[in-house]
């Protein structure tokens, strides 16, 4: 077969799906990916797909289908085997799995990132409704960090002139942190009174008060802060993109320090499109958000 017809077409058939799932899904992630180079922004879009589809089955369509527990847990598990096998052998039925795993084998993304994504996605299937600080910290890891080292590795790929070491890491798992924390304050309300989760351990939603919130927001910064010192440690394309959803979130943050506690479980908190293509314009002008 020609490459017009066989196996070059199928990966660039699944990767067209995983953009089309980050130009659906994500507002702020979307815009601050088109900073990046081709490559790094195809690498992107296929792990944001293949989260994104996970999260789905534990929280969106399939709950919407009326799918039980037990079913829930079901796809988890076939769609980590299936994405762990496709990291293996190359290939998959399935277009998001096929193109994460293309960008894994490219990237260096292997099962130790994989795995723990897929047991946060289970604790999510299996309708876990509260969490001691333990449990949060190994749901974050799973569900952010690693997504966050992921990311990392298609920054940092062959020929880009720079090596992994303890300082990206951690920023980069810092950075995914404070994303999850960000959307933990902000779905405050949906994951309570739709899902019937409260992540934040000791809080009580129903009684969530403006030293709960500042308490996360605070955490919130300091994961940026650490972050920040690995983003200008990035090739610039890296670096533009990352700075942008830094900034978007860091900006998202400081809108959620200013609303009152009692707001947070009434309305969902948004940065302005106007304000979000002013944080765009100076990350692409090389700006890192202080």
């Amino acid at each position: 077969m020609t490459a017009s017809t066989g196996l070059d077409l199928y990966t660039r058939t699944a990767r067209a799906s995983s953009a089309r799932v980050i130009g659906a899904y994500s507002t702020s992630f979307g815009m601050a990916s088109r900073l990046l180079p081709r490559d790094v922004r195809t690498h992107v879009a296929d792990v944001y797909a293949l989260v994104r589809v996970a999260d789905e089955i534990v929280d969106g369509p399939a709950e919407e289908a009326g799918l039980a527990v037990t079913r829930k847990r079901e796809l988890v598990d076939r769609l980590e085997a299936e994405t762990i096998a496709a990291m293996s052998s190359g290939f998959s039925a399935n277009l998001v799995v096929h193109a994460f795993a293309v960008t894994a084998r490219e990237t260096g993304i292997d099962a130790a990132l994989v795995r723990p994504f897929f047991a946060s996605m289970r604790v999510d299937a299996d309708g876990v409704a509260e969490f001691d600080d333990a449990a949060y910290r190994s749901y974050i890891h799973g569900s952010a960090e690693v997504v966050g080292s992921m990311c990392l590795r298609a920054f940092a790929g062959e020929g880009r002139g720079i090596r992994l070491d303890d300082e990206l890491e951690e920023g980069a798992r810092r950075l995914g942190a404070a994303f999850q924390k960000v959307n933990f304050l902000r779905d405050l309300a949906d994951d309570c009174d739709r899902l019937g989760r409260t992540y934040l351990p000791g809080v009580d939603p129903a009684r969530f008060t403006d030293d709960d919130k500042i308490a996360v927001v605070d955490e919130i910064d300091a994961d940026l802060a650490v972050a920040r010192t690995a983003i200008v440690r990035l090739p610039p394309g890296g670096r533009r993109a990352t700075a942008a959803a830094a900034g978007l979130f860091g900006r998202l943050n400081a809108r959620l320090r200013a609303t009152p506690a009692a707001e947070l479980r009434r309305r969902r908190v948004s940065v302005p499109r106007a304000e979000k293509l002013r944080i765009l314009a100076s990350a692409a002008m090389g700006r890192v958000p202080a």
